[in-house]
């Protein structure tokens, strides 16, 4: 069975697939944190600073969990995109719907667990007297959206891993706009004040799953199953876990690390919180482009892997790492001219203080966006090619040296300390992660046979990551 909305990745130029699959994705990250922006910008402009501190004082603990589900959500769409790649489409069915039983039970436990614990995590992370209050009103409702935030990544994570990266990409642009309006009316009309912002946020996303859901099960007929390919299934749940849990902790480990940095900068006051919750919001909107790459290679890696076409692994990871390169020095420039002006977004001109800091934030964390490019195309790479656990040795990598970061240096030089945190995780994980893929890459190889055993030393040294790097 076929459908003209799926996409075989696993033939055609590498470069031109990637770039058609990612450019959607881009637009669709980038709206995504439009949610986050939004909620930003109205809640410095209208509430003042110290909301705006409150709702970033919760932003590491905010991606520890979050972060998770949309780890797992990526997982389980990985078995999919390799037996799509197999083309073995009723085992592609069998992986989608016990994806969809376990997003269901997770969803279930852990909303119950972080909302029980929601205080005393800000609690533990040292969050000012002053802000507590606020940051709890904004994450426990966060928290309440977990099922949401399952059910849209679950569905957009399946249709993805077909090919197709433009169909959630316009269920995100409507709930954008429908997240805008609820934040104006909600803290503006209703003076629901942080509250407002997170329940903005949660409606819009729960909106964009179930339309998103409708539009799949309607249009999608390679999705279509039987009720026995429905049915659960214990050695496939288990398939899932493997390749899903492992990407999950990939981003909470990380997030660990983040959530001790936060910890250190709440303990410089609420004005440094603010600089770094403006400068964090800036910085994760820059970065939109570096994870569409990875979800992109996530994509791409599961497919060809499927389908056992190794050479083009190399090639894609070729061309994701120029296309990342090309984009870090654009980015680099346009926060060198424009950081200032963009940081006007979230704060009044007369916050100097502030407006300098998120200055120095930028300028800092950008200079080092090529370590980034290496981080999310080769983790991606190869958790979509079935080595999620490898993914998670790189988020410890990154894990320890913010938390260094956080522990030693942050309470001795401050503000500036923090800005290195994010750049001294990406160049620890590539540290990790670049060995890793060549090992993984010498490994297939040997246990395939063939391609790089017959080929030329010319062509085993094209096909490594020691060869792109220096054609980049």
């Amino acid at each position: 069975m076929t459908n003209q909305k799926v996409k075989d990745m696993t033939s055609g130029s590498p470069a031109k697939l990637i770039l058609g699959f990612f450019i959607p994705m881009v637009f669709g990250l980038l709206f995504q944190q439009l949610y986050n922006m939004v909620d930003t910008i109205i809640v410095g402009k209208y509430l003042g600073v110290n909301a705006l501190a409150a709702v970033g004082s919760t932003g590491s603990v905010n991606f520890m969990i979050i972060g998770f589900c949309i780890g797992v959500c990526n997982g389980f769409a990985i078995p999919v995109a390799q037996k799509f790649g197999e083309k073995s489409i009723s085992q592609l069915r069998q992986f989608a719907a016990n994806g969809a039983w376990l997003s269901l039970g997770f969803a279930a436990v852990m909303t119950t667990v972080v909302c029980v614990l929601c205080r005393n995590i800000l609690i533990w992370m040292n969050t000012p007297e002053d802000i507590i209050d606020s940051a709890y009103s904004y994450i426990f409702v966060i928290f309440l959206g977990i099922p949401a935030t399952y059910l849209y990544n679950m569905v957009s994570g399946i249709i993805r891993s077909l090919g197709d990266s433009k169909t959630p990409l316009y269920f995100l642009v409507m709930s954008s706009v429908l997240n805008v309006a609820l934040d104006l009316f909600m803290i503006i009309v209703l003076k629901m004040g942080v509250a407002g912002a997170a329940w903005a946020t949660v409606i819009s996303q729960a909106v964009s799953g179930i339309l998103c859901l409708m539009y799949m099960i309607k249009h999608f007929e390679i999705l279509h199953m039987t009720k026995e390919e429905a049915v659960p299934d214990k050695s496939m749940m288990k398939t899932l876990c493997g390749i899903g849990i492992p990407m999950g902790l990939q981003y909470s480990i990380t997030a660990i690390g983040s959530i001790i940095l936060q910890a250190a900068v709440n303990g410089l006051g609420s004005m440094s919180v603010a600089a770094m919750t403006a400068a964090s919001k800036i910085g994760m909107f820059f970065c939109c482009p570096f994870d569409a790459l990875g979800s992109t290679m996530a994509t791409y890696g599961g497919q060809n892997i499927g389908a056992r076409k190794l050479h083009r692994i190399g090639e894609g990871l070729k061309a994701a790492v120029l296309m990342g390169t090309a984009y870090s020095l654009l980015a680099l420039a346009v926060l060198f001219l424009f950081g200032n002006t963009i940081a006007l977004l979230f704060l009044d001109a007369d916050e100097v203080q502030i407006l300098g800091q998120v200055k120095q934030y930028l300028l800092i964390t950008s200079t080092f966006f090529i370590p980034l490019v290496l981080v999310n195309v080769v983790r991606f790479l190869i958790q979509g090619m079935g080595y999620s656990k490898r993914a998670v040795l790189a988020g410890v990598c990154e894990m320890a040296a913010r938390a260094a970061v956080g522990f030693l240096l942050v309470p001795r030089f401050g503000f500036l300390a923090a800005c290195f945190a994010s750049p001294s995780a990406w160049i620890a994980a590539d540290l990790f992660l670049v060995p890793s893929y060549l090992s993984i890459m010498k490994k297939l190889y040997k246990d395939q046979g063939t391609p790089l055993s017959d080929t030329s030393v010319e062509t085993k040294e094209r096909h490594s990551f020691k060869g792109i790097l220096k054609r980049v």
